[in-house]
């Protein structure tokens, strides 16, 4: 798919590429694919999932690559079309009520030495991390994925992001207040069914 995304389309080079490198879907693919699926993943798209939206991502990458200038970073740009393809994903009903089926691998038992019970433990909360972050918004998430989790700092988040250092920061107190508030809920309506 990507192949044939590659029509010589061709819009200017963003800043840091080589003098007079024609700038297509295919070098963005190739040069960006971590990016944006790390991206896609930290806007709470389900990693089985992120092939399909970072396949549309790239059609739309493909269809608007004309309208970018090189102005601004290219990053910023594709970040730009992953959050509003994961928000559109996430939107969708049967991506909100879907229920997995099939419990996330449990790690092998020679890499760990904790025992079964405690391994099922660490499962059930990371399960239950992954959902309190899925209420936060698109933008929230993933500057506080990428501080806490990938331990980033702001100016690296900002630069990959195209913001300023202060948006970074201003997004990450809103998102530690957002998921405080989510933390809070949880916790009442966990005391409210035992009793």
């Amino acid at each position: 798919m990507i192949a044939a995304l590659a029509a010589d389309r061709s819009a200017q080079p963003p800043k840091d590429a080589p003098e007079g490198a024609p700038l297509t879907v295919t070098a963005i693919a190739t040069r960006e694919a971590e990016f944006l699926w790390l991206t896609l993943q930290r806007l709470g798209v389900r990693s089985d999932d992120c092939h399909d939206v970072m396949q549309q991502v790239l059609l739309t990458v493909h269809q608007r690559l004309h309208t970018y200038d090189g102005r601004a970073p290219l990053r910023a740009w594709l970040y730009g079309i992953c959050l509003r393809h994961a928000a559109a994903h996430r939107r969708r009903a049967w991506v909100r009520r879907e229920q997995p089926t099939e419990p996330q691998s449990i790690p092998e038992r020679s890499s760990s030495p904790d025992s079964p019970e405690r391994l099922v433990e660490r499962l059930q909360q990371q399960t239950r991390v992954e959902a309190m972050l899925d209420e936060l918004d698109e933008e929230k998430r993933a500057v506080l994925v990428m501080f806490e989790v990938e331990e980033r700092s702001c100016e690296e988040i900002a630069a990959e992001l195209g913001v300023p250092v202060g948006t970074v920061h201003s997004r990450l107190y809103a998102a530690r207040k957002a998921l405080r508030a989510v933390y809070e809920r949880w916790t009442a309506r966990e005391k409210g069914a035992r009793r």
